[in-house]
């Protein structure tokens, strides 16, 4: 059975294992990631009590010389500014700095950035737009208050 966060916003799938696990594979050779790669990039993060390494492919934005991604998800915990997280984009190995945001305003602000870029990302986070092509405020609220959190990564 699927994960659902509160407020029925964004969850996992019952079979997101499975595919996670495809996409990290499809990500790791880089002829195939520079396709798939255009809006994914995997993350190496460490758990911060547990030790226990989660790879985990995510979709990014660009955005003011950043990756800017988000998750309402416990893995997204494990990020912190400051603290370095190994990431794989477009089929090479990276170091990124790492700046969090859960702000309401500030996560707000970046999910609508990631919305407008990518209708996957929305649909994924059940943020609706209005007629002149602007995500929906109620939904970016609701995404906020559900747990999710924004994050700005810069590569090395």
């Amino acid at each position: 059975m699927a994960d659902a966060a509160p407020h029925g916003r964004a969850r996992t799938l019952a079979w997101q294992g499975l595919a996670n696990s495809i996409v990290r594979g499809l990500l790791w050779m880089p002829l195939l990631s520079r396709g798939i790669g255009k809006r994914l990039i995997t993350l190496y993060v460490v758990g911060r009590k547990s030790g226990k390494r989660y790879v985990v492919p995510v979709a990014y934005t660009r955005h003011e010389g950043t990756l800017l991604i988000g998750t309402p998800f416990g893995w997204g915990r494990n990020l912190r500014t400051g603290v370095p997280v190994e990431v794989r984009f477009k089929g090479r190995r990276w170091v990124a700095d790492v700046v969090v945001h859960s702000d309401e305003d500030a996560v707000v602000e970046d999910y609508a950035v990631m919305a407008r870029d990518n209708r996957n990302f929305a649909n994924f986070n059940k943020i609706g737009f209005d007629e002149g092509g602007n995500p929906d405020p109620d939904d970016l609220h609701l995404a906020w208050a559900a747990g999710a959190r924004s994050f700005r990564l810069t590569l090395r």
